[in-house]
């Protein structure tokens, strides 16, 4: 017996320290861009671009952001448009579609769902999609960044699996009460899927919040471009302080490096990601484990 607690002590003292270090090697990242952020040009030319602590902490970079404010501003209601709406319709549709395909009475269901599948194996390609969204008129819209991926397949069939193992009893309860198939769902199915319904609109969520290659195919117009696109543009340009525009940086005495702007403004555009998460993260489990028991 003390032989096995003590076997037990060890496994929990090295899987203890196993994840302490998987937290370090986590949090290393992230803290050096947020410390980057803050980094001056004087300091960067003396010490190195790579600076996990600052000797003085410089907010130059986040003030050329703040004078940018109307660009920073419409990127941000571009990018909210499209993780709200684009959560909003993708929830809708993978919930009917999964609730549909859950029911055993649907005939041809297994086709359907074979044909499901299929999609998430092979796609039409880069190309193809693109012919569409440009036949349908969908070029320069906000809307063609939330239609053409407004279903993860992946998700659908996490979504249906989850479905399918609530037991049959309610609803056929529900049924000798009078209820049909909308009633169910909104007052049966729905109540009892809260944590897989949080943890698929999570998924789709931070898809579209990080999301940037769609809008680069679909968008040339930069008032409609999304806030990845606007990171995108000042990580990967050579002149990326002056894509900011000249209210940017015309009222600063000295200009932040590149790197110190490239860090504040991937911390501007993870921070409202980060703060959500934690509020979210307890359904993950519960939520993806329970719909992966049936098939």
């Amino acid at each position: 017996m003390k032989k096995r607690l003590s076997g037990e002590k060890i496994f929990q003292a090295v899987d203890v320290i196993i994840m302490c270090i998987f937290m370090i090697l986590i949090l290393v990242p992230v803290f050096t861009v947020v410390m980057t952020s803050f980094i001056s040009e004087a300091e960067i030319a003396r010490r190195g671009s790579f600076i996990i602590i600052p000797e003085k902490f410089d907010f130059t970079a986040y003030e050329m952001l703040i004078a940018s404010g109307k660009n920073i501003i419409r990127a941000y209601k571009n990018t909210l448009f499209r993780v709200f709406a684009g959560t909003f319709l993708s929830l809708a549709v993978t919930i009917g579609l999964g609730y549909g395909l859950s029911r055993t009475q649907l005939k041809g269901r297994t086709v359907i769902t074979g044909f499901v599948f299929f999609t998430m194996l092979f796609s039409g390609g880069m190309i193809p999609t693109f012919i569409v969204v440009k036949g349908v008129g969908l070029m320069d819209s906000r809307w063609s960044m939330v239609l053409p991926c407004m279903v993860n397949t992946w998700n659908l069939l996490i979504m249906r699996n989850f479905f399918y193992a609530i037991p049959k009893s309610l609803e056929e309860a529900a049924v000798i009460d009078g209820a049909n198939d909308v009633q169910i769902l909104v007052k049966v199915v729905l109540p009892l899927s809260k944590a897989s319904i949080a943890t698929i609109g999570l998924f789709y969520a931070v898809s579209h919040w990080n999301s940037w290659f769609d809008a680069m195919l679909y968008i040339n117009k930069t008032a409609l471009l999304p806030m990845q696109n606007i990171l995108r543009n000042i990580i990967t340009s050579v002149s990326s302080i002056g894509d900011l525009g000249a209210d940017a940086y015309n009222s600063l005495d000295v200009l932040p490096p590149s790197q110190s702007v490239r860090a504040a403004t991937i911390v501007v555009t993870t921070l409202p990601i980060l703060v959500v998460y934690p509020f979210i993260q307890k359904y993950f489990v519960k939520g993806v484990m329970v719909g992966s028991v049936k098939g």
